[in-house]
């Protein structure tokens, strides 16, 4: 069991804006548009353009969270990371098209952490997880043991862009862009524990990080997140 306090919160999704939107969300969920981007005006156009949506979507809610803090560890965790650029990048070459070396760069898992080290001047450590449908547990379990090694905040972001629609027979646990950014500090406010079962019970109808969200403004004090058989015990004591 780990314990762990959630000091701030910040999430992104097509349409929802503002905190009463995710409020609405979180008692009514349902699905929503593919379209739409992340408001990053706060970077310079030079740097905003090199972004992928996935990349804008972590950068919007995370930089909230960093403002009057100091630097900070990062743990990143996506199942599917830069799944469009990487198509677009993999048609290119079925074409035989020559390849850019920037497109190929900023494709792989750990490009985030690294564009968000450089445009932050954050030498701190990161890390970037992928993670199956749990990620959100194993990255909260991660900086968990940050926490430990004496870190005095972690930074926490989680995020999933929509598939090219040819992996759409593949890939069923992105029903809309997401992205869910939790500023984790040491405390007992909340609790996570792993159990391993044999029940083959359905796996939660949103994404966990979003049923965190739900949680969240909710006020649910406790629930269980299954993913194969790795059942996620979470509990809020305060």
């Amino acid at each position: 069991m780990i314990q762990f306090d959630i000091d701030q919160w910040r999430a992104w999704a097509p349409g929802m804006e503002s905190a009463d939107d995710w409020t609405a969300w979180a008692v009514a969920p349902g699905p929503l548009a593919d379209d739409g981007q992340p408001d990053v005006s706060f970077l310079p156009a030079m740097q905003r353009r090199r972004l992928s949506r996935l990349a804008r979507m972590a950068f919007a809610v995370a930089t909230p969270l960093t403002e009057g803090q100091p630097p900070m560890p990062l743990v990143y965790a996506s199942r599917h990371g830069e799944t469009p650029r990487t198509f677009a990048i993999l048609s290119d070459l079925a074409r035989q098209e020559a390849l850019s070396p920037t497109q190929f760069s900023l494709s792989v898992h750990n490009a985030v952490i690294g564009l968000w080290s450089i445009l932050q001047n954050d030498g701190s450590e990161m890390t970037a997880l992928a993670a199956e449908g749990d990620g959100l547990e194993h990255a909260v379990m991660e900086a968990a043991l940050l926490l430990a090694e004496g870190a005095p905040a972690v930074l926490l972001v989680i995020a999933e862009d929509q598939p090219p629609s040819v992996y759409q027979p593949w890939i069923g646990d992105v029903s809309f862009p997401y992205a869910v950014a939790l500023l984790l500090k040491p405390g007992c406010s909340w609790q996570l524990r792993l159990d391993a079962t044999e029940d083959q019970t359905a796996p939660s109808e949103w994404p966990h990080a979003l049923e965190l969200v739900r949680a969240l403004l909710t006020g649910r004090s406790c629930w269980q997140h299954q993913w194969k058989r790795r059942r996620w015990n979470w509990q809020r004591n305060q």
